[in-house]
């Protein structure tokens, strides 16, 4: 069993409005499934991505309006990168994050390719990494957002683990999910370990983790702007059916198959607490709503269909322009 590479990556926002504003009018991104929270239906669950729901390109957040600050540490998801295809793009970014206020830093070489961090209202922790398209492929750009085609982002890139000991979690990454490390590069924290990479599927930053060790962390206190998890892809049934029992014969509590009617996931924690998923591929976001019309209206699996008016009354307004 191989996993492809990331699958999608899901996170926390207190305020629906301004999350979509920034993903779709900032960053030119497509909301591609406005549904709720499936064990919460009383809160919103938004599907950005690339124009057509391509797997691995879809960052999701829960709306928790309650949420607090995130207090950033150990066992997190401490960054999550976007892919971009040429050195041009990150030009391009850094001008529009400035005419937006968008915080950012400067472009660095990480592993080798050019990137450039960034956050939005709520201090998520994101970065852009070019891309030669030398390993999974490229999704496909929403050409109805005010981004130009060329710098447009095309799907996640690797995502960064921080952790207070490696080792275990390494062992997970290569023995059990079928990861190979790769290489490593330094930490710019004084004292601390370089930071590792793994690859998987056909690799470049789509197909990648980082493994950073912080032993002068606390663990993280999650809210608004934080990771609540990162999922994986499994291309077919038959390889998702062969993975509960494999990683409970590993060890490891989990889920067991959850159908999420889009996709079909088995959640289990790693040994420093992280949340991972697997998730297949198919059936994808337009199953229950033409292409052309992704995310304009509120989709409901249909098993949660039957409670649609008590839901709708449940969660607040969304000023979401179609």
């Amino acid at each position: 069993m191989k996993l492809e590479g990331i699958h999608h990556v899901s996170a926390i926002t207190a305020n629906a409005d301004k999350n979509h504003d920034f993903f779709t009018r900032i960053l030119g991104m497509r909301l591609v499934k406005k549904s709720v929270n499936q064990d919460s239906t009383s809160s919103y669950h938004l599907f950005y991505a690339d124009a057509v729901g391509t797997p691995g390109t879809d960052m999701t957040y829960f709306d928790i309006p309650m949420a607090g600050r995130t207090y950033p540490g150990v066992s997190s998801i401490s960054n999550t990168a976007f892919r971009v295809k040429n050195e041009e793009a990150l030009q391009y970014w850094i001008e529009r994050f400035e005419e937006f206020g968008v915080p950012h830093g400067e472009v660095e070489e990480l592993f080798g390719r050019l990137t450039l961090t960034f956050q939005d209202f709520e201090g998520s922790r994101l970065m852009l990494v070019v891309d030669d398209g030398s390993g999974i492929e490229y999704g496909i750009p929403w050409t109805k957002a005010d981004v130009p085609e060329q710098f447009a982002i095309v799907g996640l890139g690797h995502v960064r683990l921080t952790v207070r000991r490696n080792d275990k979690t390494s062992k997970v990454l290569t023995d059990v999910l079928g990861f190979e490390q790769i290489g490593s590069y330094p930490s710019k924290v004084e004292g601390m370990k370089d930071i590792l990479v793994f690859s998987t599927g056909k690799g470049g930053p789509a197909g990648e983790v980082h493994l950073e060790e912080r032993t002068d962390l606390p663990p993280e206190r999650p809210g608004r702007g934080s990771v609540h998890h990162v999922a994986f892809r499994v291309k077919t049934y038959e390889e998702y059916s062969k993975w509960n029992d494999y990683l409970r014969s590993n060890g490891f509590m989990t889920s067991g198959e959850v159908d999420r009617y889009y996709f079909k996931a088995i959640y289990f924690r790693e040994p420093n607490g992280i949340l991972f998923e697997l998730s297949t591929d198919e059936p994808g976001f337009a199953t229950d709503e033409p292409l052309e019309s992704l995310g304009e209206n509120l989709a409901l699996p249909p098993f949660l269909e039957p409670k649609r008016a008590q839901i709708e009354a449940s969660l607040r307004p969304l000023a979401i322009n179609k």
